[in-house]
């Protein structure tokens, strides 16, 4: 098939997965052409099967703002026709549903039937697509899609109590790449952050105030009181100075490090004994399910999709948002009994096991394989 796959570029969670899955299904044959703004930032490696489209948007004196959405949807009508897609795959609604739609409608009139599949991923519809100003217009664009997909139940419902939406919606989950964090740990990275033997709590996300990192923050401090511990931060994002400023308020500047956004986040989940997800809503939680896959358990709030993966007294614990006492109560729980956190780690790699890319990806391939014409077919 020959898949056009339009996303944001970015290190958030809906970027990441259409780019790993744009890479995974390139690797099985497909061919793959990315279209955004910018070359997505896990889109790290040379393959036959990938290309790449910039999205140009000139700016004229007339416009505040630039036109993005026409651009895109231009591009997209430009790589339909040198290119002969078969489907366009959009992740995150806005505005790439309402593109796809244009370019949809732009084609037609060359005789060309393109379909388009939407993937909702969480605040396209819990908190930007809610918005007064773009509801109309979300809703319409997701009705006139060819088929939608979410990434949780929770995210499903969400999208069918929020907006009138009149077509079945399928869940298909996010996924990683287990063999990627199913790896040894570095002994020298974990005496470098840890050389007193210490615990090592992970965080990672945009630092937006969804996150709620500073909640990430007192847990950890309330950790570090009754076991010598470091924290990880990973990422960036606008709620990071004000974290800076409160390790150094509670006095554990030197035991919290912030590492920025990495690509290769899975060498800090593999030294990492405990990872923790605070966050006031979460459709799913990547963040999550890659510190499942490399062993490590998680302490998470219970918002959103994050039950749906995060299985409370097996892999790791949930807890109401803002519960800096329980979700540190179930932290320690953890930490100061080395027998109970291995069979944590245990049970969290085997759900992990379960949303393997190996088993997702073929879900999408039998998703467009219903759109796709017979003759382009490689499931």
């Amino acid at each position: 098939m020959r898949i056009g796959i339009v996303c944001y570029p970015t290190f958030g969670g809906s970027g990441v997965l259409a780019t790993e899955l744009g890479k995974a299904l390139a690797d099985k044959g497909h061919s793959v052409h990315f279209i955004t703004y910018q070359q997505p930032v896990r889109l790290n490696i040379f393959n036959a099967n990938i290309y790449y489209h910039e999205v140009r948007v000139p700016t004229y004196p007339l416009f505040d703002y630039p036109p993005y959405e026409v651009a895109l949807a231009s591009t997209m009508v430009d790589v339909i026709n040198n290119h002969g897609l078969d489907l366009l795959h959009v992740h995150y609604a806005i505005p790439h549903a309402s593109a796809a739609y244009m370019a949809k409608k732009i084609v037609e009139k060359n005789g060309l039937n393109i379909p388009f599949i939407t993937t909702l991923h969480g605040t396209d519809i819990t908190l930007v697509g809610k918005d007064k100003t773009y509801a109309p217009v979300v809703t319409f664009s997701i009705n006139e899609s060819d088929a939608i997909t979410a990434v949780s139940k929770n995210l499903r419902d969400e999208t069918y109590r929020f907006f009138n939406i009149n077509k079945e919606i399928e869940v298909i989950y996010n996924f990683v790449d287990v063999s990627r964090f199913n790896k040894k740990p570095i002994d020298a990275f974990h005496k470098v952050i840890a050389p007193k033997g210490e615990k090592i709590l992970a965080h990672a996300s945009n630092f937006r105030k969804v996150k709620r990192v500073q909640d990430v923050m007192q847990v950890f401090a309330k950790v570090n009181t009754k076991t010598p511990s470091k924290l990880l931060m990973i990422g960036d994002g606008p709620e990071r100075p004000t974290i800076e400023e409160m390790a150094k308020d509670l006095g554990l500047h030197d035991e919290v490090r912030f590492l920025g956004k990495q690509e290769q986040i899975e060498e800090i989940l593999l030294v990492s004994d405990l990872f923790l997800l605070t966050s006031d809503y979460e459709s799913f939680g990547l963040a999550a399910l890659e510190a499942m896959a490399a062993h490590t358990p998680v302490i998470s709030t219970n918002a959103g999709g994050l039950p749906e993966i995060n299985i409370h007294g097996k892999t790791g614990f949930c807890a109401p948002v803002g519960d800096i006492k329980t979700m540190s109560d179930y932290a320690l729980e953890l930490l100061l009994n080395d027998e109970k956190l291995k069979q944590f780690q245990d049970h969290a790699f085997a759900q992990a096991q379960r949303f393997d890319i190996s088993k997702i990806v073929p879900q999408y391939e039998k998703l467009y394989g219903r759109f796709c014409k017979m003759d382009c077919k490689k499931i």
